[in-house]
């Protein structure tokens, strides 16, 4: 498929998409990532996924702070492309808001790539969402973006059974490999007209929270009624869904303990591996 376009998306799953497709010779023309940001406790300036998987393949990248229209001349001076030169331009995960100016400028759109089946979970946590609601299955939505989130007109759709061991992890790269799919196989008929985008039913629009480090406190009486089997397949929906971020932690004699890996064994949860505070991950038998 020979087409010019701009990748937008800068974490994990955006990564494994953009390598999927660089596997079948998809290759955008410019990466638009967010900037390097600190990451962990000792604050090191870390650059995204993505920018580190297009700088392999030697792909332009683009990080403004802010994204304008305006803004595309700096990536021509990169040896990128204008926005307008570009077919269409794919959105994985990007983390900003696009403007509108920018998402109506290519011939054929703005894509987005998201990982439930909308209108169900917009918003920016809706793979760790489906996990922690115990929804029985998911999957990934191509849609043409319009300045709402998530929103825009169905173009296709693909369901996938969420394991009942399914953490974040696991269930992300299944989705962002699904997604990769689908798109190579949808984007020839849209771009021929043989798709016409549908509405979404808005009624039936469910949204999603960034989670924080609070969401993931567990009491330690709470935890301890889970291994005798009360509630047991909530909190191992739980520890599924919200690691490695924003982690599963619980307070015993005054020490943060985290629960990293669980399984469910007769109706009760069995923890697999925990890490208490100041020591290093402990797996469990």
């Amino acid at each position: 498929m020979d087409y010019k376009f701009a990748f937008f998306g800068t974490p994990r799953f955006a990564a494994i998409v953009l390598e999927q497709f660089i596997t079948q010779g998809l290759i955008p023309s410019v990466v638009i990532c967010n900037p390097d940001r600190p990451v962990g406790r000792k604050k090191i300036i870390t650059p995204p996924p993505t920018k580190l998987l297009a700088k392999k393949h030697d792909i332009k990248v683009y990080q403004p702070e802010k994204l304008e229209i305006g803004n595309w001349k700096p990536a021509r001076s990169a040896g990128g492309l204008e926005i307008g030169e570009v077919d269409f331009a794919l959105v994985a995960a990007y983390g900003k808001i696009i403007p509108k100016e920018i998402l109506n400028t290519p011939k054929f759109g703005t894509l987005g790539i998201h990982p439930s089946l909308l209108p169900k979970h917009r918003g920016a946590s809706p793979i760790q969402t489906a996990i922690i609601n115990g929804d029985e299955e998911t999957g990934v939505t191509i849609f043409l973006m319009d300045e709402k989130v998530d929103h825009g007109k169905i173009i296709a759709q693909n369901t996938i059974t969420i394991m009942d061991n399914d953490t974040y992890l696991s269930l992300e790269e299944k989705l962002a490999k699904l997604g990769e799919e689908l798109f190579i196989k949808t984007l020839p008929e849209y771009i021929n007209g043989k798709i016409i985008p549908q509405e979404q039913n808005d009624s039936e629009a469910t949204f999603t929270k960034k989670f924080e480090t609070q969401d993931g406190f567990i009491s330690f009486d709470v935890l301890e009624a889970a291994l005798q089997g009360e509630k047991a397949f909530w909190i191992h929906k739980k520890i599924c869904a919200l690691n490695p971020q924003p982690g599963i932690w619980t307070l015993k004699n005054d020490k943060r303990m985290k629960l990293l890996e669980s399984e469910l064994k007769d109706n009760k949860l069995v923890l697999k591996k925990i890490q208490i505070e100041g020591k290093t991950p402990q797996t469990l038998n």
